[in-house]
C-alpha cells in the first residue's frame, strides 16, 4: 500500500511539473485549442487568440467575390510542389517555408499597399495564417485569410491553373 501511495505522489508531482513547464514554455504544447473545421481552422489556439481571425474569409462566395473584383493578389502558402500541381487562377506561389529567400523577390512586384489574400490546403492548414502574420510585419495592411484554401476553391469549380 505504500509502494502505490509513493507512486501516485510521484507521478502527481511529475505531472505538475510537466504541466508547469508546458505553460510556460515558449514552444509548449496547447491543451484547449480550436479543434471544429466547421467553426473555421483548426489550430491549437483557443478562437479569441488568433490575432488574423478577424482577416479571415469564411465562405468560397466571399473568396470569388474578391477575386472577381481584380483588386487582391491570392498568395499561396503552400508547397511548389502543391502550387505546381494545381491553384487558383493567377496566385503568386509564396510557400511559407521559404518566406525568407523568396521575400525580397515578392516585396519588389508587389508594395505594402496590395491587397493580399493568403490561402493553403484548406481548413487544417494553418500556413495561410503564418503567412498573413509575415506580412502583416512587413508592413502590409490590407491581408485576408482564405480559410478553405485551394480544395474549397475547386471543389465549387472555380477557375484554377
Amino acid at each position: 500500500m505504500k509502494t502505490i501511495k509513493e507512486i501516485s505522489i510521484i507521478l502527481g508531482l511529475a505531472t505538475a511539473v510537466a504541466l508547469s513547464v508546458n505553460y510556460f514554455s515558449p514552444a509548449g504544447i496547447a491543451l484547449v485549442g480550436q479543434w471544429d473545421t466547421a467553426e473555421g481552422v483548426v489550430t491549437a489556439r483557443a478562437k479569441n487568440e488568433m490575432v488574423i481571425d478577424e482577416l479571415e474569409i469564411e465562405t468560397v462566395a466571399l473568396a470569388r467575390k474578391l477575386f472577381n473584383t481584380g483588386e487582391y493578389v491570392f498568395v499561396d502558402a503552400r508547397s511548389i510542389e502543391d502550387y505546381q500541381e494545381g491553384h487558383i487562377k493567377g496566385a503568386v506561389s509564396l510557400p511559407v517555408g521559404q518566406v525568407e529567400e523568396k521575400l525580397s523577390e515578392f516585396l519588389d512586384h508587389y508594395p505594402p499597399e496590395t491587397a493580399i489574400i493568403t490561402y493553403c490546403s484548406g481548413r487544417t492548414c494553418q500556413d495561410s495564417h503564418r503567412l498573413a502574420e509575415v506580412f502583416m510585419e512587413m508592413g502590409y495592411e490590407n491581408i485576408n485569410v482564405f480559410i478553405d484554401g485551394f480544395p474549397g476553391w475547386e471543389n465549387e469549380g472555380h477557375p484554377v491553373e
